[in-house]
């Protein structure tokens, strides 16, 4: 077989008005050889004959097990159909069948109207960040971006939990200015799996007069925006950055996003500070009441006086010991109140396994401490009694 450079002269000599004849002797080859390069509309490629293998008197029967169930396993199949060579090899020839009998799922090309969705989604930066304890962990971020315009905002949230996922939810959105009518997300089990939401989604979805979307499995088109966000957030804002703590990275993330929202989107030719007001103003107004989002709990205060939130103990004012607390947390404060009022304010800390302690609830048990160690007054007892009494109660008078 003659190379792609021979074959390229021979059809080029030929063009120029040389004969075959003359080619064939100059070259050293066939006239015959020469006749098929000119007749040849492609370059040569070699292809080996297709040969026999062990495979082969099983392949007819592989393959109508693959059309019928696309997604069997190939050791299954091997039992079916009654393989007895390597495993590995024919574990090889089953996936190379297999693409050939998957159903086909066309992907369409979406468009977003002004105000219509956002795409919400969960970014894990590849870098752990330091906490309180000194330990350092990977941390979710919250991404959710304007399908419109693009728009991009994010935070690092503490946990993946549905009350977390809520609180950074409502700050987002209200960094937006305006409710967006649809929130689209995937299966994240904290807002919900199945097709049945989590414990309080539906409630925030109602004081919004929005609606979650979740999409359906194997569905990434739908979401590909945020998707490619998180992507590029990966390789255009983590490069050359160190982070102190979350927020830190909170705070170089939101200095990051003002300039990544003023750059040009190349799907969309316009940069997404410029298209912000017209995907706001379909948008939904903010609802005129403060939303009830957080870790909620009521619990009985115990004697160490401390409750836990989120594997995390805080103190608590030692004089409410015994009595109904209201516990409470944002993505900042933990408050715990007594009757509505505050009997314990303290920062919220991200490090799971902490202990938190407020120094005036330590000094204030101390001195709890020591006055129930103090002895206890004895007061006399004295169980005597004039027998006079028990005559003039009874009206006996005169007895000797």
């Amino acid at each position: 077989m003659i190379s792609v450079e021979d074959w390229a002269l021979i059809r080029r000599l030929v063009a120029d008005g040389v004969p075959q004849r003359q080619v064939a002797r100059d070259l050293g080859i066939s006239r015959t050889t020469v006749a098929a390069a000119v007749a040849s509309a492609k370059p040569p490629r070699y292809q080996r004959r297709p040969q026999e293998t062990s495979f082969s008197p099983f392949e007819a029967r592989v393959r109508a097990l693959l059309a019928e169930h696309p997604d069997m396993p190939a050791t299954v199949i091997a039992e079916r159909v009654e393989w007895t060579g390597s495993i590995t090899w024919f574990r090889e020839n089953v996936r190379r069948l297999r693409p050939e009998h998957r159903p086909v799922d066309p992907a369409d090309r979406l468009s977003w109207a002004a105000g219509d969705a956002v795409q919400c989604d969960l970014w894990f930066p590849p870098r752990k960040i330091p906490l309180e304890d000194g330990n350092a962990v990977l941390l979710p971020v919250l991404v959710i971006v304007a399908a419109h315009s693009r728009f991009l905002t994010a935070r690092m949230i503490p946990t993946r939990r549905t009350e977390d996922l809520l609180l950074g939810s409502w700050e987002l959105i209200q960094q937006l200015g305006r409710v967006p009518r649809r929130l689209i997300w995937d299966n994240e089990p904290g807002i919900g799996q199945k097709g049945r939401l989590a414990r309080g989604v539906a409630a925030f979805a109602g004081t919004l007069a929005t609606k979650v979307v979740q999409l359906r499995p194997y569905d990434p088109e739908s979401k590909g925006i945020v998707e490619r966000r998180n992507g590029w957030m990966e390789t255009s804002f983590m490069p050359g950055r160190s982070f102190t703590s979350p927020a830190d990275f909170n705070t170089q993330l939101a200095d990051w996003l003002e300039k990544a929202n003023a750059r040009v989107v190349r799907t969309i030719k316009a940069r997404p500070v410029d298209l912000i007001e017209h995907d706001r103003s379909r948008m939904l107004p903010l609802p005129p009441v403060p939303l009830q989002l957080g870790w909620r709990e009521r619990v009985r205060l115990g004697r160490d006086y401390y409750v836990r939130l989120d594997a995390v103990d805080y103190s608590v004012d030692p004089a409410a010991i015994g009595r109904l607390v209201d516990v409470t947390a944002d993505l900042d404060r933990v408050r715990v109140r007594l009757d509505g009022r505050i009997v314990a304010d303290h920062p919220r800390v991200w490090a799971r396994g902490s202990t938190i302690t407020d120094p005036t609830h330590r000094e204030t048990a101390k001195k709890l401490r020591q006055q129930f160690q103090q002895p206890r007054a004895v007061v006399p007892d004295d169980l005597t009694r004039d027998l006079a009494d028990y005559d003039r109660a009874f009206g006996i008078t005169g007895v000797a």
